[in-house]
């Protein structure tokens, strides 16, 4: 069955579209073609008509064109539009009339370099010019190293090795250094957070390596759709691009279809569970011989539907190799294997958490499944995207859970068709990752008086702090490095935390093997003693995790049931930036300390996801400063509630804070939290708080705080518009979480606070 059958088939089924909000079919696009630019050397433009490429997209046309003229340039266009040509092409041709050029590709993971590495292979190979391209990631053997160090033309690598492994021995990469041409960055739209702010700096300090070496190299950036190309890019770079957005690669057909479970408790407003929905359609697009690809919100659900639909294609023999699971904390040789059995059509279903959201080419694939909704209108369609690569037609369901969230977009479809994607915001200035990559730049380079770092704000004073702690040394008017570590080892630029914690398989005790690994902030809330850890669909007890070490040691077992881990938040001062007092609301904007503490698990069945109980964990807490902004309720507000209805109504405001905040600051849901406290204890007061899910924070507080009357303006629309009668999932909660009075009470609270504060 192809996918317009199946649309055909699912379209008669009533109770299949009873539960679809909406039915969207986007319609074909043709191509929009133009020339090879007059710059372009014309030896490629022989191989490509060798390939059957006889003319190029437009937006490939004005990309290239602009880049042979010497501009710094930003190409933006959905998935699967030939983003790869904008770069490769003027790379190509500069070596090719100036064998000493260099150019320098920058992925964002090891897989993308090794998948994007294979293609430029091809091409240089039909060329028939020597050319060297080497990848210098953490797998490249000590004996290539030399090699690539010395005559690599195109050196392609990830923003943690040219941090870790080229800057700081930059005196070895002289040739590259001395000849760079062009710096490519591909897949910019995910350099936001603390990984685009630590990139920046990383780039202000290539910039700063490339100047003493006389070299002026150009940049080319490539993204998927975001709100803001022109601004990221050119925050990231610290100077102006050409930006190129016009898409001129066609698409095929695709049906893009809202599906909300059946309600299963009319008066709690609870639906049927996502998990159970979305093995449904997964598995029937697996029994129709549609390839396809389900996009999970965790590493979790995607090893609980990895094992769902594996127990549907297994063979006698107990085999399922047609369904795979792919998420990070598999090995990249694992990895490795399901992408090429994506490519060669051998893996029918493959479920991924946001891992195979970036351009890894796995072939082209017919339907994707989206589990929930993946936190940014930018990601969905990046998900989407996977689907379809082809000119044939293509088919996405995006599936809603019960969360607010989820059922906000689900009951506002033209919302997300219509919306804009996501501003990618981040803070190079971030004075905690600042300060980092400024002592690696002064390891790799001393400053001299008045030396600027970029367009980073007071040198200077960051000079100065660094002396008078003896990192820096002041002599003749140059600052040198006085400390005996090596910065750049001890910083990661994902996260605050630098070590992995490895996970080792113990089940054989003549034979442990090592089957994944896991970043410090998830390990303690998947990890710890006596969680079930999935892994392709094969269920494991953790028996210890050693903390120090960051190794966790897990047997195979057959429970018949899953773990789930609960967190607890809390909060102290540090500082104030802003406060502001009107008709008794308190308002602040400041840093704090958010202190999480893993308190206990859930023990969750198999199928039925009934809770089978719970377990206590005993983990050290882990601290990260971060920027806040709260709003404290007046007492006279207060004296009209009972204890209880008070809790509850903070309660409801807080969820529907975790709506809106998002949509409005346009980030991921992740990138934020929201918490209320009944006796905050640094207002002593009734207190509501947003705070960014960052070390530093990346400026979603700021933001929340110039626009801090729309969101509640916004709450209080959703709550009021809500069908619901006390409360439900897509408002304040459900009745159970919030109790009979907590939607009423929410409603009350936004009233009194826009009331009371200034338009």
């Amino acid at each position: 069955m192809n996918v317009n059958q199946l649309a055909d088939t699912l379209r008669q089924d009533r109770q299949f579209m009873e539960n679809v909000v909406r039915w969207e079919t986007l319609p074909a696009r043709e191509a929009s073609y133009a020339a090879f630019p007059a710059e372009l050397d014309r030896r490629l433009e022989d191989v490509l008509k060798r390939r059957g490429i006889y003319q190029l997209y437009t937006h490939q046309a004005e990309a290239i064109k602009y880049a042979l003229a010497g501009e710094d340039v930003a190409v933006v266009t959905p998935t699967a539009s030939g983003k790869t040509m904008c770069y490769n092409l003027p790379v190509l041709s500069a070596i090719m009339q100036n064998e000493d050029a260099r150019a320098l590709y920058l992925f964002p993971t090891k897989a993308l370099s090794a998948d994007q590495v294979s293609e430029l292979y091809d091409m240089i190979q039909e060329t028939g010019l020597d050319i060297k391209t080497y990848t210098y990631d953490g797998d490249t053997p000590a004996t290539a190293r030399k090699a690539v160090r010395q005559a690599g033309h195109i050196v392609v690598t990830n923003p943690d090795m040219l941090h870790s492994g080229i800057l700081p021995h930059h005196t070895k990469w002289v040739k590259l250094f001395e000849n760079l041409r062009y710096i490519v960055i591909d897949e910019i739209h995910t350099y936001r957070g603390v990984f685009g702010s630590n990139l920046a700096n990383v780039l202000r300090r290539l910039q700063r390596l490339c100047d003493f070496y006389g070299s002026h190299p150009q940049y080319i950036l490539c993204s998927a759709t975001i709100a803001n190309p022109k601004e990221l890019a050119e925050t990231l770079i610290g100077r102006p691009v050409h930006l190129v957005d016009k898409n001129g690669a066609p698409m095929g057909v695709r049906h893009f279809v809202f599906y909300n479970p059946p309600v299963v408790n009319r008066q709690l407003g609870i639906r049927k569970g996502v998990l159970n929905e979305t093995r449904a359609i997964s598995g029937l697009l697996l029994k129709n011989g549609i390839q396809a690809i389900t996009f999970a919100r965790s590493r979790l659900q995607v090893e609980v539907l990895t094992k769902y639909l594996k127990d549907m294609v297994r063979d006698p023999l107990g085999n399922a190799g047609r369904v795979r699971g792919y998420r990070g904390g598999y090995l990249p040789t694992q990895r490795r294997d399901i992408e090429r059995g994506l490519r060669a059509g051998q893996v029918d279903a493959v479920i991924s958490t946001n891992a195979l959201e970036l351009g890894i080419d796995i072939g082209a694939l017919d339907a994707c499944v989206l589990c929930g909704y993946p936190g940014t209108i930018a990601s969905a369609w990046q998900q989407a995207g996977r689907a379809g690569r082809r000119k044939a037609a293509s088919i996405v369901f995006f599936i809603a859970s019960s969360a607010a969230l989820d059922q906000y977009i689900v009951s506002h479809p033209d919302y997300f068709l219509s919306q804009s994607p996501e501003n990618a915001l981040l803070n190079p200035d971030n004075l905690y990752i600042l300060l980092n990559h400024f002592k690696c730049a002064a390891y790799e380079l001393p400053f001299s008086d008045g030396d600027s770092f970029g367009n980073a704000p007071a040198p200077e004073e960051l000079m100065s702090y660094l002396t008078d702690a003896s990192i820096l040394r002041h002599v003749g008017g140059t600052y040198h490095w006085a400390a005996e570590d090596f910065p750049a080892g001890e910083i990661s630029l994902r996260s605050a935390a630098a070590e992995n914690f490895v996970i080792i398989d113990i089940t054989d005790p003549a034979h442990h093997r090592v089957v994944g690994e896991m970043d410090r902030f998830t390990a303690p809330m998947l990890l710890h003693e006596n969680a079930i850890y999935l892994h392709e669909a094969q269920t494991y007890q953790v028996e210890k995790l050693d903390f120090d070490a960051c190794k966790a040691f897990i047997r195979q077992v057959d429970p018949g049931y899953y773990t789930d881990s609960d967190l607890s938040i809390s909060l102290s001062l540090l500082d104030i930036e802003q406060e502001v007092e009107e008709n008794q609301v308190y308002r602040a904007l400041g840093e704090v300390k958010v202190t999480a503490h893993v308190t206990m698990f859930k023990k969750i069945r198999f199928d039925t996801h009934e809770n089978l109980g719970f377990g206590k964990v005993q983990l050290p807490d882990t601290d990260m400063h971060t920027s806040a902004v709260w709003w404290t309720l007046p007492e006279e507000v207060c004296a009209q509630f009972e204890s209880d209805e008070l809790k509850n109504g903070m309660m409801g405001v807080v969820n529907l804070m975790r709506i809106v905040a998002p949509l409005y600051l346009m980030c991921s849901p992740t990138d934020i939290y929201v918490i209320y406290q009944v006796k905050s204890p640094f207002t002593d007061r009734p207190t509501v708080l947003l705070y960014d899910n960052v070390p530093g924070g990346i400026g979603l507080s700021q933001k929340a705080w110039s626009m801090q009357r729309l969101l509640l303006e916004k709450c209080l629309d959703i709550v009021s518009h809500c069908g619901c009668e006390q409360g439900c999932p897509s408002c304040v909660g459900p009745i159970g979480e919030i109790g009979t009075n907590g939607k009423a009470a929410a409603m009350r609270i936004l009233e009194n606070l826009l009331k009371r504060l200034s338009a």
